[in-house]
């Protein structure tokens, strides 16, 4: 599956991508915060984690910046399944972030994720990065607690998390309801 936005490719990964990914984390600066599955920590790992079959209704994409100079790694978006939910996980590279490209990186996401049938998504970004709660608010995402401590995939101690929600069916509804009630006015 893939998306194009007005700036960013969203892809999965391909074996090739491997070395640019792993060069991209290679700093702990550029490692996820919060993911939806453990992250590879060597290129073995991360080659594993590249090959492996995905449930095509929970994607997992890389995004990439469409520039002139060639494609630039910008960071990764992903789905995964909690129990009967469905959560979203992001990360961008530090010199990629406040630029827009995680929302408009989400925005995508999650109209895909409304098109595969998923009624609501959860998302959760540690206490202490206000940034991603704007991006989540931003796009329709409203609270759900408030500096829990929730164990962490791929972190070994509990760390505070906000959970976050977004209903795509009643925003799609609310969307026609609009659409309807701009075309009799």
């Amino acid at each position: 599956m893939f998306v194009r936005t007005e700036r960013l490719f969203l892809r999965p990964a391909w074996p090739e991508d491997a070395e640019d990914v792993y060069g991209a984390l290679g700093d702990y600066e550029d490692r996820p915060g919060v993911t939806v599955e453990p992250w590879p920590r060597t290129r073995r790992e991360l080659q594993r984690f590249i090959q492996q079959p995905r449930d095509p209704r929970l994607p997992h994409f890389f995004m990439y910046l469409r520039s002139a100079d060639g494609p630039e790694l910008v960071g990764g978006i992903a789905f995964g399944r909690i129990g009967e939910d469905v959560e979203m996980g992001y990360w961008v590279r530090p010199r990629y972030r406040g630029k827009g490209y995680a929302t408009e990186a989400i925005r995508a996401a999650l109209k895909q994720a409304r098109s595969l049938g998923h009624p609501r998504v959860f998302a959760k970004h540690f206490a202490d990065a206000p940034g991603s709660a704007s991006v989540l608010e931003r796009l329709g995402f409203h609270e759900l607690s408030d500096d829990h401590s929730r164990s962490v995939i791929d972190h070994d101690d509990d760390q505070p998390v906000r959970v976050y929600l977004v209903e795509l069916e009643r925003r799609a509804s609310q969307q026609i309801a609009a659409i309807a009630e701009a075309m009799e006015a």
